[in-house]
């Protein structure tokens, strides 16, 4: 029997495993801080042992709740992934399975390698409709890609999409590709529609070195990215400093931040209401986004999320409050579950890539609604 993680995001703690029935595991921490919940590992050796994989500080990580009601991704070829049953006492998080070959694969979420990131900017690029451009480095030297897709003629309506501030929300990147998909498709009459008026910029991993690292939250250097807008440096946090340099210069009309959320099992999206510029406009444009999104995906919900800010109480060192703060424009932080999602459950996959996919295809749905009210 092996325990192996020494791979493309993979993260484990071996602690003992002399039996399969008594497999005793830490979830790391992210490389420089605290932060401790992404996990993902290979175990070989175990075709059809009844096999007990402890997590022993399941209870000490940064969300504790997200282990309720949580059921553990398994793969044999890490592309088809299923859920395993785990239970939770508090402290110790505990999968009983049977694997059915001699190889298998364990993630906290359904991972988005970062040579399916390169694929997916290869992809883009192959359309003929998107131009790829580099916005600088990592931390670590990895490139900070942006996708361009439009006329980029100064009229156009400026929509920025980013995704995977915090590395291990990987169901962010895969909203990424099917919102490419669907966008890049000369077929489909609202991405049409959209591209007559607007040009997209995109950028479908914001934090390479987390990803590949298998932190959860944080960067090379242990900076939270979404906690960053106001004052990035190209010492901590290059990532969003080059981001943050090019809205500057292309100007923002719609802003959509992706992410995952460990304890809510809903699709949900935060908005700008305790920043100072916000108004009865970007008001009227929530509610419009989110009727359309619901009527767009059932999957979407807007009774269960975030408590809304008072106003001027935002946290201006977030993406969606600085960027909707500081271009006055229509700016959400949209949130997907680690989970299944309760209003929709699926017993066999809970929430996964697909679903994650689908829903960034959905979304140009609500975007369309919007598009000709996003300025004055």
């Amino acid at each position: 029997m092996k325990i192996s993680s020494n791979f493309d995001a993979g993260s484990i703690e071996i602690v003992s495993f002399e039996q399969f029935d008594d497999i005793q595991l830490k979830i790391p921490r992210d490389n420089a801080a605290e932060f401790a919940q992404w996990f993902y590992f290979r175990l070989q050796g175990a075709a059809y042992q009844n096999c007990v994989l402890k997590f022993l500080n399941a209870g000490e990580t940064a969300y504790p709740q997200g282990w309720e009601d949580y059921q553990m991704m398994a793969s044999y070829d890490r592309i088809n992934w299923f859920r395993v049953p785990v239970s939770f006492d508090g402290q110790v998080m505990t999968v009983e399975h049977v694997p059915l070959a001699n190889s298998i694969y364990y993630a906290y979420f359904e991972p988005y390698s970062w040579e399916q990131h390169l694929n997916l900017i290869g992809q883009a690029q192959g359309s003929g409709l998107c131009q790829v451009s580099d916005l600088g480095s990592s931390i670590e030297g990895r490139d900070l890609n942006l996708l361009t897709i439009g006329h980029e003629v100064e009229s156009d309506l400026k929509i920025w999409v980013i995704a995977r501030q915090h590395p291990g929300e990987t169901m962010a990147e895969w909203f990424v590709e099917g919102f490419l998909n669907r966008l890049l498709d000369p077929q489909d009459p609202t991405s049409r529609a959209l591209l007559d008026r607007a040009t997209f910029y995109v950028v479908p991993n914001m934090n390479p070195d987390g990803s590949v690292r298998g932190n959860l939250r944080t960067n090379a250097v242990g900076a939270n990215l979404n906690r960053e807008w106001a004052e990035p440096t190209r010492e901590r946090s290059p990532e969003v400093f080059n981001v943050r340099q090019k809205m500057l210069e292309t100007g923002v009309d719609l802003f959509l931040d992706i992410h995952g959320d460990e304890a809510l099992p809903y699709v949900f999206v935060a908005g700008t209401e305790g920043v100072p510029s916000y108004n009865e406009r970007i008001a009227k444009l929530e509610n419009d986004f989110k009727y359309h999104f619901r009527l767009a995906s059932p999957d979407f919900q807007d009774e269960e999320g975030y408590e809304k800010d008072a106003a001027g109480q935002a946290n201006m060192t977030l993406a969606t409050s600085w960027v909707g703060d500081t271009f006055k424009c229509l700016a959400y932080t949209l949130e997907m579950p680690f989970k299944d999602n309760a209003n929709l459950p699926d017993d066999d996959y809970g929430w996964s890539g697909q679903r994650s996919l689908r829903l960034g295809e959905a979304i140009l749905t609500p975007i369309y609604s919007v598009v000709g009210n996003l300025r004055d």
